[in-house]
């Protein structure tokens, strides 16, 4: 099991969530941060190098 690290639009503190398998990319999801449970959506994606990527927004963007 692989871990991303995510910065909270909300609160900017990171925290990990874990990533999800190649197949299932790319992927949104709905999440509460780990510090402040402000919610967010977190995109994940693949780069160009197969490296697979978190981003956390603010429902609200």
């Amino acid at each position: 099991m692989e871990f991303g690290e995510v910065t909270c639009p909300s609160c900017f503190e990171m925290f990990e969530v874990c990533l999800p398998g190649y197949g299932e990319l790319p992927a949104e999801v709905d999440y509460d941060c780990e510090v402040c449970c402000r919610p967010l959506i977190i995109s994940f994606r693949e780069d160009e190098d197969g490296e697979v990527w978190a981003e956390g927004r603010s429902l609200e963007d």
